[in-house]
């Protein structure tokens, strides 16, 4: 699994990969309140539940009201789970030359080829 960027990583480690990336195709972009009481009613406690978003309101300081939509994050984690660029497109709203460009490395290069030598 890729290291998560630091602007999402405090979320990553409150809800664990499967759970943050769920939060982020569901919430991301949008403002969410972060009660410290949670009452059931809430966006944010139907994605993670009361608990975790209890947790979540004690990281708030912290945290932007904004949800984060770490898009290259995610395409890489999908990828690492197997799922195909098109389907991994799909989920992010983007095109699939986008995701291809998320999976290869800063200097351009793609991981999975191999090197000429």
């Amino acid at each position: 699994m890729p290291a998560p960027p630091a602007h999402v990583a405090e979320y990553v480690d409150v809800l664990g990969v499967d759970l943050a990336v769920e939060l982020f195709l569901t919430l991301g972009g949008s403002e969410v309140y972060f009660p410290a009481a949670p009452q059931g009613r809430g966006k944010l406690e139907a994605v993670v539940g009361a608990e975790l978003a209890a947790t979540l309101a004690d990281l708030s300081p912290s945290l932007t009201r904004r949800i984060p939509i770490p898009k290259q994050w995610i395409a890489q984690v999908l990828s690492g789970k197997g799922l195909p660029v098109a389907e991994i497109a799909r989920r992010l709203h983007v095109s699939d030359v986008t995701v291809r460009r998320h999976l290869t490395d800063r200097r351009g290069r793609d991981d999975r080829q191999l090197p000429l030598l």
